[in-house]
């Protein structure tokens, strides 16, 4: 038994670490999942009224540019950074008073993904899953970073994820 525990260990851990890492992937889910259109998301028709408001909130700042510090404001900002894009979005949405940092978002809301929106925090980063689009200031499409809504799937090492009560 002892002489097969160094073969077992490895595939352990393997095992384990697979599961402890969170990613984001894209699924299209009929009615529930948002379209995006030159880079707007477009809302589900029956989506409630406030992923409506977030997606209409990330709308307003999509394609801005990344700048670390910025959209921490109550205000519509010149630029954002990923803590004030998420922000941003869950105060349109009636679902945060101020804005936050990503290590605060780890304790934010309830645990786990959303029915409609998703928070994928670790220290240092944060981003959004609305309606089944990813709203990230990085791993976009082009070089260009700032707020964004994207189908492509990311890595979320050390993310946990939390969601907004009800949503």
């Amino acid at each position: 038994m002892l002489r097969c525990l160094p073969l077992l260990l490895p595939l352990l851990a393997l095992l384990l670490g697979g599961c402890a890492q969170p990613s984001y992937v894209y699924h299209y889910v009929p009615g529930k999942t948002s379209d995006l259109r030159d880079g707007y998301a477009i809302a589900p028709p029956r989506a409630p009224a406030d992923v409506m408001a977030a997606i209409a909130a990330g709308n307003r700042i999509a394609g801005l540019p990344y700048i670390y510090g910025a959209g921490h404001g109550p205000e519509i900002d010149t630029a954002y950074d990923c803590s004030g894009a998420a922000s941003y979005v869950l105060r349109a949405a009636g679902r945060l008073d101020e804005a936050t940092t990503s290590s605060a978002f780890r304790h934010y809301g309830e645990s786990g993904e959303g029915k409609w929106i998703s928070i994928y925090a670790r220290h240092g980063h944060v981003f959004l899953v609305v309606a089944g689009l990813r709203f990230d200031t990085g791993w976009t499409h082009g070089e260009s970073k700032g707020p964004r809504w994207t189908r492509q799937s990311r890595p979320a090492d050390q993310c946990v994820i939390r969601h907004p009560q009800g949503l």
